[in-house]
């Protein structure tokens, strides 16, 4: 018997099924799973976003993002970073055939049913493991498990009245570690280390600006605020650049903004080019930003 037997999309908001394999093995105990499948498509929402539910020899294992979730069903005995590794493959072929609007306005069942033959080439792949073995990289996927593990569904999650309680909700989510970004590059390195000295001279001006004013009560202590924030927004444009936090790329474009005005505020005592040195580094930081994705999965997929 081949280890993945079968598997769905489905939208998360009200368990729509959206498309699903069409050739499964069918024997009273996989029946029974399917079952147990369905009923927890129906209460996806109170779930974390990967799960894994034991159901005799077969396992259920799914994980859900912008909205939709990806189901399958396999022999107990298969490797769970196969089997997570097979719906990430699917997630990511599904979002770039669909997008979020047409999953929101379909109405009938398996709307997406063409979808199927991107599941079944899927599922041939991963029932073969010498075509399997050179083609995907499991590393990633190993560690990703090793440090958010999938939650360990009960009969109590699959009958209860509202579905995973909110207790073992937090529980979970309060392990996840901080979504893991691409790795670094020189040149974001560059730019967040020209980022971190324009900081450092904003700080130094700002000190230096206060040190005027007690000697000189004439000088206009708007410059030192202005100095001030002008480093509190190179120092967070560097904090985004290295974490991921939600709205990071609007985030990044407001900090930009912030070190635009203060810079503009700022002209009486800085020359045209440094100016721009500073407005520069701040736009380099704001674009590699941007262009810093996370690993694996698109930044909202917990939504």
């Amino acid at each position: 018997m081949s280890g993945v037997l079968f598997a769905s999309v489905v939208r998360v908001e009200d368990g729509l099924p959206l498309s699903a394999s069409t050739d499964y093995e069918q024997d009273r105990e996989l029946h029974e799973t399917r079952k147990h499948m369905k009923a927890l498509s129906k209460k996806l929402p109170h779930f974390p976003d990967r799960c894994t539910f034991r159901s005799g020899s077969y396992n259920v294992n799914f994980t859900s993002a912008l909205g939709v979730c990806y189901m399958m069903v396999c022999l107990s005995s298969y490797p769970s970073v196969l089997a997570f590794c097979f719906l990430d493959e699917l997630q990511k072929e599904f979002i770039v055939t669909y997008d979020g609007q047409r999953v929101r306005a379909a109405i009938r069942p398996y709307s997406f049913i063409q979808f199927d033959v991107v599941i079944q080439r899927t599922k041939h792949r991963y029932n073969s493991p010498r075509s399997l073995s050179t083609k995907i990289n499991m590393a990633d996927m190993q560690t990703e498990i090793k440090l958010r593990p999938p939650y360990q569904l009960t009969p109590d999650d699959l009958h209860g009245i509202n579905g995973f309680s909110s207790r073992h909700s937090a529980k979970y989510k309060g392990i996840a570690p901080t979504q893991t970004l691409e790795p670094l590059t020189l040149p974001g390195a560059v730019s967040c280390v020209l980022s971190v000295l324009c900081g450092g001279l904003n700080l130094l001006r700002g000190v230096h600006a206060i040190e005027s004013i007690l000697q000189n009560e004439d000088e206009d202590f708007s410059y030192v605020i202005a100095f001030f924030l002008g480093t509190a927004a190179c120092l967070y444009q560097c904090f985004l650049f290295a974490y991921f936090t939600g709205w990071r790329n609007v985030k990044s474009f407001l900090a930009l903004g912030l070190v635009c005005v203060c810079n503009m505020y700022l002209f009486q005592l800085r020359n045209l080019w440094q100016i721009l040195f500073h407005v520069a580094v701040a736009a380099c930081m704001t674009l590699h930003t941007h262009f810093r994705q996370p690993l694996g999965k698109a930044p909202d997929y917990n939504v």
